[in-house]
């Protein structure tokens, strides 16, 4: 049997060669319309014949990867103009949890749907500009994406622990490794949840962890309001006045929580 080959007209055939000499295997059609060097006319039009072609996919309105990208990580980030890989998946990223996610959550400070592209679900969660630091740049060149630190996702994790996995997970997380203490302040300062840093407070308390500036900024966040360590767990158990907390897990099983 034989095999046609794909014809392509001038301007599909320009743009595939401008996109394999700048190596842009990811990219929208706004950044195409910057490129002064890319002069191509129906340049809307040619993306579609070339989608139509299985030579590129379109991600969503404007945003087109090549037809074999698959960096998840990176898809995100341009899903959610000036996204963040966060929670769960910074998690993962920086080896600090062995739970696995099929979603990519991705930290925005604009409202954006939850969707799957190419297989893989995306989950967007809006959070205010002053929480949107600690960050680093992963990748190189058109596969880099944006990802919050270590220290900045375990602080995201504990307050939005919804996005991050199972509990347990989370306090694994933070009392098996190690972190840079100033960093913890300051990025619990900037997100502010009284809650979760009375949680990590008592935490480094009971696992003895060497943060003592962290526990002293901790116990300044004490207030009458008590909260519960586990907001997923039955409203019982001991009170911690100490740290405002309700211990509605019990102690020991917090300690196994280490090697769970």
């Amino acid at each position: 049997m034989k095999r046609f080959k794909i014809k392509i007209n001038k301007n599909e055939e320009q743009l595939i060669k401008f996109l394999n000499d700048n190596e842009l295997d990811i990219f929208t059609f706004s950044e195409l319309l910057d490129k002064k060097d890319l002069n191509i006319d129906y340049l809307q039009m040619t993306l579609a014949n070339l989608v139509r072609r299985r030579l590129l996919i379109r991600l969503e309105k404007g945003k087109y990867c090549r037809h074999n990208f698959r960096d998840e990580y990176v898809i995100g980030s341009v899903l959610a103009s000036g996204g963040i890989i966060a929670y769960w998946s910074a998690l993962n990223i920086h080896g600090l949890t062995e739970q696995i996610s099929n979603t990519v959550f991705v930290q925005t400070p604009k409202i954006k749907k939850d969707k799957t592209v190419l297989g893989i679900a995306y989950r967007f969660i809006k959070v205010k500009d002053s929480k949107i630091t600690g960050i680093e740049k992963w990748g190189y060149g058109n596969h880099s994406y944006f990802i919050t630190n270590r220290e900045k996702t375990i602080i995201d994790c504990f307050d939005l622990p919804q996005y991050a996995g199972e509990f347990p997970g989370i306090v694994r997380a933070f009392v098996n490794n190690g972190w840079e203490e100033k960093k913890l302040i300051e990025y619990a300062e900037v997100v502010g949840n009284k809650a979760a840093i009375k949680r990590m407070g008592y935490l480094c308390e009971l696992f003895e962890l060497p943060y003592l500036q962290f526990i002293d900024f901790a116990k300044s966040k004490v207030t009458r309001t008590i909260a519960l360590f586990d907001n997923n767990s039955p409203d019982i158990g001991q009170y911690i006045t100490q740290w405002g907390l309700r211990l509605n897990i019990e102690e020991e099983d917090l300690l196994n929580m280490k090697s769970y």
